[in-house]
């Protein structure tokens, strides 16, 4: 049986030494993936803690990246649990402001898909 981790649980494992993010239900302990990113690991960070799952969808990736995932798995997320808001972890001085706008996310998002395909690819 799988374990069942709290909202609050998973909101607490949001730094790049300490990465997990809900997809789909499923909590995935990134923390390992973090490096090899290549599309950075600020993607990651932004998203670490906290319910990442429409990102992710909204990137497109492959049967191939998303079974990149099953390693990483922890256990799935306990839906009844109160929800909690993760604060943004500053991940250096030069972090971005958050006036981007959305074409900013959208390339990040490519680069997250694009990583894991070449991860997934160089095995």
């Amino acid at each position: 049986m799988a374990k069942l981790l709290s909202y609050k649980e998973v909101s607490e494992h949001n730094t790049a030494d300490d990465l997990w993010m809900i997809i789909d239900g499923k909590v995935y302990d990134c923390t390992g993936f973090v490096e090899e990113h290549p599309g950075g690991d600020e993607i990651l960070v932004d998203l670490g803690g906290q319910d990442a799952t429409g990102p992710f969808e909204d990137i497109g990736h492959s049967e191939d990246a998303i079974k990149l995932l099953e390693p990483m798995y922890v256990g799935d997320v306990d839906t009844t649990s109160e929800p909690v808001a993760v604060e943004a972890v500053e991940m250096s001085s030069a972090a971005t402001t958050g006036g981007e706008g959305n074409g900013l996310m959208i390339i990040a998002l490519i680069a997250v898909f694009l990583g894991i395909a070449y991860y997934y690819f160089s095995q």
